[in-house]
């Protein structure tokens, strides 16, 4: 298993990557919101050889307007990872499953050549979602053990913790498995 983090606007741009293999930076949200520090948390998973990964905190409706602004705003690299933040907007909505899975399909035909997966947390997986979709792989936030999400689907990330920050592991048994999964898409 390997350990990253995911950041966004509230974490620091100079955050502690020593022992990290991946980092997923939050990017986008809706159709109006960047990351005011997309670029120096970029620059910082970079730097350390890290494999990136961008998200976007999904809303309810213009699915594809969502998906064009995400993919205009996250940086593109090979091997760089998309995933959609899938969970509660702060009034109280959230996407359909339909919403979710155009979405991710929308995301994959504007950046065919990278993989792209869902961020969800165990409620939304077991409770809300009724189609499985998770377009490359499930992104999985449950908050016990490391690596052992209450859930029976295959997973590719586990967020097992927000103290001090989001920590999550990967699936993987070392950094060029997961380099070489994220090229090849």
């Amino acid at each position: 298993m390997l350990r990253g983090v995911d950041v966004s606007s509230h974490q620091s741009s100079s955050y502690d990557t020593d022992g990290l293999s991946f980092a997923f930076v939050k990017a986008t949200e809706g159709s109006s919101y960047v990351n005011p520090k997309l670029s120096a948390q970029t620059e910082r998973a970079r730097e350390a050889g890290l494999v990136v990964g961008f998200y976007h905190f999904l809303w309810p409706g213009a699915l594809t307007a969502q998906a064009e602004y995400f993919v205009s705003k996250a940086p593109e690299r090979q091997g760089d990872i998309l995933a959609v933040d899938w969970e509660t907007t702060g009034e109280g909505t959230r996407a359909s499953n339909a919403e979710k899975d155009r979405f991710l399909r929308k995301v994959k035909e504007l950046r065919p050549d990278h993989r792209v997966i869902l961020y969800c947390n165990r409620d939304f997986w077991l409770n809300v979602d009724t189609t499985s979709y998770t377009g490359d792989g499930l992104w999985i936030a449950d908050y016990v053990t490391a690596g052992k999400p209450r859930i029976k689907a295959k997973w590719r990330f586990h967020q097992y913790t927000d103290d001090p920050v989001d920590i999550n592991l990967a699936a993987f048994p070392d950094r060029a498995a997961l380099k070489e999964w994220a090229d090849g898409a």
